[in-house]
C-alpha cells in the first residue's frame, strides 16, 4: 500500500520559517516527480513546488519563488519543503503528491498519490 505522510506543519509568526517533510512508503518512487500543493479554506488546491526524483529539476509557483525550496532525499524516499519569510497568505493545508510521470507538472490530475495534508498557519 502506497503511503505519503506529511509532517512539520504548525503555527508560525509572519516572517518565520517551517520545514515540511513527506515520507513515502509502499513502493520505490524512482522516476516519480514529487510535488507540494496547498489548499486554503474556500479555495481550490493550488500548486506550490515540484521536483524530479533525480532532483535535477525544480519548479515553483510565482507566489513562493525565492521563499520556498523543495528538495529530496532519494535514499530516505523523502521530499522536503523549506518555507522561509512566511506570510499570512501562506496559511493552508499542505499536501505532498507523487506523479508517476517523470515530468514536473502543476496540475493535480497528473499526480497519482496524495498524502493526508499538514496544516500551516501563519499568524501573529
Amino acid at each position: 500500500q502506497v503511503q505519503l505522510v506529511e509532517s512539520g506543519g504548525g503555527l508560525v509568526q509572519p516572517g518565520g520559517s517551517l520545514r515540511l517533510s513527506c515520507e513515502a512508503s509502499g513502493r520505490t518512487f524512482s522516476n516519480y516527480a514529487m510535488g507540494w500543493f496547498r489548499q486554503a479554506p474556500g479555495k481550490e488546491r493550488e500548486f506550490v513546488a515540484a521536483i524530479t526524483w533525480s532532483g535535477g529539476r525544480t519548479f515553483y509557483a510565482d507566489s513562493v519563488k525565492d521563499r520556498f525550496t523543495i528538495s529530496r532525499d532519494s535514499a530516505k524516499n523523502a521530499v522536503y519543503l523549506q518555507m522561509n519569510s512566511l506570510k499570512p497568505e501562506d496559511t493552508a493545508v499542505y499536501y505532498c503528491a507523487a506523479n508517476s510521470r517523470s515530468l514536473i507538472s502543476i496540475m493535480t490530475a497528473w499526480y497519482d498519490y496524495w498524502g493526508q495534508g499538514t496544516q500551516v498557519t501563519v499568524s501573529s
